[in-house]
């Protein structure tokens, strides 16, 4: 894989997010040499965050898309990439950062880049036609088959990819995965807390859901358990919910 490990030296003494969360005060690096890493853990243990820090050493929009697109809505970014190194063999400049939480300001970019005079179609990539004109899962999807190819070597990051997917369209963005990995041109990290995504075949799960990011079996993971217990007897887990204190 491309990128094979990534560092984080010198966080300053500082206690506001996200410096002071547990994960990021004990890593020192992370190995990421695998086809397929995923970040799960529970909201706010700081996976999206360091995917976005990742996405924006790599050189990517921290609003998400590729190294060509260039937009600004809103600075919300942390500053823990300051303090990332990012380990490459070799380094490769194709790609894309996906992230569900702006995806409508990419879309909004991708429709004002398809007015500009002499400019190549935009829309190509994205279904033929503006994503804002797609429902959402379609606009997902499409974006999934048809902006991430694997014509050349590529790292793909993905934050909550399934946000807008049903299940079975979650498949098929498998099926995606799946394409890639047989090129051997591509390596995605993903951050999720889909139990169908997670399942990918040899994939490497990174928990954060502890005081530091450390590999976890698929069956481990509470995306796992907690879907299972309910799908084996939602009456049961309704109960137990519902009932007074």
């Amino acid at each position: 894989m491309f990128l094979r490990e990534v560092r984080l030296d010198d966080l300053p003494d500082e206690r506001k997010h996200p410096f002071n969360l547990p994960v990021f005060r004990t890593m020192k690096k992370l190995d990421l040499s695998c086809f397929l890493t995923f970040f799960v853990g529970e909201n706010g243990s700081g996976k999206s965050t360091l995917l976005e820090a990742i996405a924006i050493q790599a050189g990517f929009n921290p609003e998400g898309g590729s190294k060509g697109n260039y937009f600004t809505t809103a600075q919300t970014e942390s500053n823990l990439f300051n303090y990332l190194k990012l380990s490459w063999m070799p380094k490769v400049t194709a790609g894309f950062f996906f992230r569900a939480e702006s995806f409508f300001n990419f879309a909004s970019h991708i429709d004002t880049a398809a007015k500009e005079p002499f400019a190549p179609n935009p829309y190509q990539s994205y279904g033929g036609r503006s994503l804002h004109e797609q429902s959402h899962g379609e606009s997902f999807l499409n974006l999934f088959t048809g902006r991430l190819t694997n014509r050349r070597p590529a790292l793909y990051i993905l934050d909550e990819p399934e946000a807008a997917l049903s299940p079975s369209r979650q498949l098929a963005l498998l099926r995606v995965l799946h394409d890639h990995q047989q090129s051997g041109r591509s390596q995605f990290i993903i951050a999720t807390h889909s139990p169908i995504l997670m399942g990918y075949p040899g994939a490497r799960l990174m928990s954060f859901d502890g005081n530091s990011i450390e590999p976890i079996q698929y069956q481990d993971t509470a995306h796992y358990i907690i879907s299972r217990q309910f799908l084996n007897s939602p009456e049961a887990m309704m109960r137990e919910l519902f009932k007074d204190e």
